[in-house]
């Protein structure tokens, strides 16, 4: 068993940044991939950016070149680092995980990201 504990969320001004943090335990390693998913209130939830256990991104168009995700294996932990946030990136992130076998899929418990002037 898996479990995803998301952490660096809040209000930040337009054009801002913020960092997201996610830590796995027992282990990273148990994960083949990892990444984030967001919802807006209203809308389904949606890929953000996933980066495999062979640190291969995946960016969504409308979050490429802004978003950067990034794992340190010895902390356990998953990086979404935002930049030049817009109102439309406002949702709540989910921390994601993924295992092929059993083939599974875990979930953080969600953290507000506000992008509000």
């Amino acid at each position: 068993q898996v479990q995803l504990v998301e952490s660096g969320g809040g209000l930040v001004q337009p054009g801002g940044s913020l960092k997201l943090s996610c830590v796995a335990s027992p282990t990273i390693f148990n994960l083949n991939a990892m990444g984030w998913y967001r919802q807006a209130p209203g809308e389904q939830r949606e890929l953000v950016a996933t980066i495999s256990i062979g640190t291969r991104t995946n960016y969504a168009d409308s979050v490429k070149g802004r978003f950067t995700i990034s794992r340190d294996n010895a902390k356990n932990t998953v990086y979404l680092q935002m930049n030049s946030l817009k109102p439309e990136d406002t949702a709540v992130y989910y921390c994601w995980g993924w295992t092929v076998t059993p083939e599974r899929h875990y979930w953080g418990q969600g953290i507000q990201v506000t992008v509000s002037s």
